[in-house]
């Protein structure tokens, strides 16, 4: 009940401040006055909903079977394949796709090899390296199939533009 009164409640602490500021002349004291009376406003909802939201009565969880070390680091292994791949696909993505819009600008005839260069970058190597840690020792054979499909059509791309 709580929640539902306070999203309005909150909308409307961001919104009548903002109101007030536009509606009449647009002055720096108007700002900053309009401006503290909704970061106190929102932070106040904001606790005041937090507070009865949390007061109610808790009830324990369930007793979860035991997980073994190797399980966590199998799920560690994943988190960090997946988060350091996508910071690398990040990087190499912004590099390839500044290049090639610096290429395209010279020679437009070159955009399909520019986009086969920025796809390869995009990388999704990490994701299936991720996806191998949450599966079993059994299933891996799926997962070798998938990776030779994504080189098939990254050399297909590469092949039909060079």
């Amino acid at each position: 009940m709580i929640l539902k009164l306070a999203v309005p409640v909150l909308l409307l602490c961001v919104l009548l401040p903002i109101g007030y500021f536009f509606r009449g002349q647009q002055t720096r004291k108007r700002f900053n006055k309009a401006l503290a009376v909704n970061v106190a406003t929102f932070f106040g909802v904001l606790f005041f909903s937090a507070f009865f939201m949390f007061s109610g009565r808790v009830f324990a969880a369930e007793e979860v079977a035991a997980v073994s070390s190797g399980e966590g680091l199998k799920f560690l292994a994943a988190a960090l394949s997946t988060g350091l791949g996508c910071i690398g696909t990040g990087i190499g993505v912004g590099q390839a796709a500044a290049a090639a819009i610096g290429a395209i600008s010279e020679n437009e005839a070159i955009f399909g090899k520019t986009l086969v260069f920025v796809g390869l970058a995009e990388g999704i190597y990490d994701r299936v390296i991720s996806m191998k840690y949450n599966i079993g020792n059994d299933d891996l054979s799926e997962f070798d199939i998938y990776i030779k499909e994504i080189d098939e059509f990254y050399q297909g791309l590469y092949e039909k533009n060079i």
